[in-house]
């Protein structure tokens, strides 16, 4: 008798991580398990690099296995189809991985997974794309369409059809080649226990700061919580909070101000706090349980932060899933929150107060759409050019004079911040100034 295949540690973790995601999980959320951080370094890096290129490729890896399947992929269940992802993604993309050991271990998994009937497929249809190997690059045209950038990226075709449309297709095409290779700035890949002293390495628009503990946080999601941090105010209000890294850079900026950071969600909170007390600086951020929908006790903030929930189209580099699971008639759903949150927030701000409205998403409809028709209903408010706010960094040695220079030129309209993944050296993030008048 034919002893049992051993499953390794990574494999076993990458499997369960996948088969979650496909029930709707968070990829990051699931990476930074105690059951992966407690892996071995080569154990960890492993899961990591399977997981997250298994969903950045999940496209591309099931137009191939589909075309060996007698049946469509929706009906075969998420276990053989992350065993079958698995496979094929070290088989094509991962040069280290023996054919042998990717191959017989998707096959244990299976059986693991109380799907023994499906060994046999799993065995042979990997077995046949391991023979045929990775496919050579399409010949290029010299206009491109969405369909072959979206076949050539591994994205939707609508996603990217609509990115062409806005964007056009040379930055397009960058955006799409950042969304499938690791960020610029990796902060998916460490932990703050494992590097909280120093954001990760990268190319950067800061000026090297002597701050000796630094949340790990992407160089866009920092940028936005600086460019809230300008100036002195008495009070700030950090509205959509968790999980609390641009909170940590307003705290480590405005040492004296009290900050107030609020989320609707119990259970984000309490991560939150958790992660907040390995902070010296943040002693002076009050959490409270809040839906920033519906701000009230009448207390007024000179500083908002109004970071909303959005689609996260921006993010697809350290958050794949989201391109699987994003429809297009998802973002005017998205929108009618934001609106309702960035007018609650309005609300709250005190007159003479500033407020940065952000998102990390590259659609209209969440951004600039809905900043204006907030602001078209809203009296006695203004946008101030994000500009202003980007020359102050640099003159205060935050922001560096190239970064200032790149982020002005780049602003929409010269009036909203905008970063692309690819364009920029961070994710894709939005953010428009807004002002209150004084009484």
């Amino acid at each position: 008798m034919t002893a049992p295949i051993k499953i390794s540690p990574a494999r076993a973790a990458a499997f369960r991580i996948l088969c979650q995601v496909a029930e709707g999980a968070h990829s990051d959320d699931l990476l930074f398990a105690p059951a992966v951080t407690a892996l071995s370094s080569a154990d960890k890096n492993l899961t990591m690099a399977i997981v997250m290129g298994v969903l950045r490729w999940q496209i591309a890896l099931d137009t191939h296995i589909a075309a060996l399947m007698d049946r469509p992929l929706q009906k075969i269940s998420n276990e053989v189809m992350a065993a079958l992802r698995m496979g094929l993604f070290q088989l094509w993309y991962l040069d280290r991985i023996p054919d042998h050991a990717a191959i017989s271990e998707s096959v244990e998994l299976c059986r693991a997974a109380n799907h023994a009937y499906a060994t046999g497929m799993v065995n042979a249809v990997l077995r046949k794309l391991a023979r045929a190997g990775k496919p050579a690059a399409v010949a290029r045209k010299l206009v491109v369409s969405p369909a072959f950038l979206a076949a050539e990226y591994a994205h939707p075709e609508w996603m990217v059809a609509r990115w062409m449309k806005i964007y056009g297709a040379a930055a397009t095409e960058k955006m799409l080649a950042a969304d499938q290779s690791e960020p610029v700035s990796d902060a998916s890949c460490v932990s703050e226990d494992e590097g909280a002293e120093a954001i990760a390495a990268g190319a950067s628009f800061f000026v090297e700061s002597a701050q000796p503990l630094w949340p790990v946080i992407d160089e866009g999601s920092r940028l936005i919580a600086e460019l809230a941090a300008v100036g002195a105010a008495k009070n700030i209000l950090d509205c959509c909070a968790a999980p609390g890294g641009k909170t940590l850079v307003l705290a480590m900026r405005q040492p004296s101000v009290e900050i107030t950071a609020a989320d609707n969600s119990a259970e984000r909170m309490q991560r939150m706090e958790s992660r907040l007390k390995k902070f010296p600086y943040a002693g002076n951020v009050r959490c409270v349980l809040a839906d920033a929908s519906r701000l009230s006790g009448g207390e007024k903030y000179e500083r908002i932060l109004c970071d909303v929930p959005c689609s996260g189209t921006g993010t697809l580099a350290r958050n794949p899933e989201i391109r699987h699971r994003l429809r297009a008639a998802d973002l005017s759903m998205q929108a009618r929150r934001q609106r309702e949150i960035l007018a609650s927030a309005i609300h709250a701000l005190a007159p003479g107060g500033r407020l940065i409205y952000s998102t990390c998403s590259l659609e209209p409809e969440e951004n600039e759409q809905v900043v204006e028709t907030v602001l078209a209903a809203a009296s006695g408010v203004r946008l101030m050019p994000v500009s202003e706010l980007l020359r102050e960094l640099a003159d205060a040695n935050v922001l560096t004079r190239e970064a200032c220079e790149m982020l002005t030129a780049t602003a929409v309209r010269g009036e909203y911040l905008r970063t692309l993944p690819g364009v920029h050296p961070c994710d894709g993030f939005f953010a428009a100034v807004i002002e209150k008048a004084r009484g």
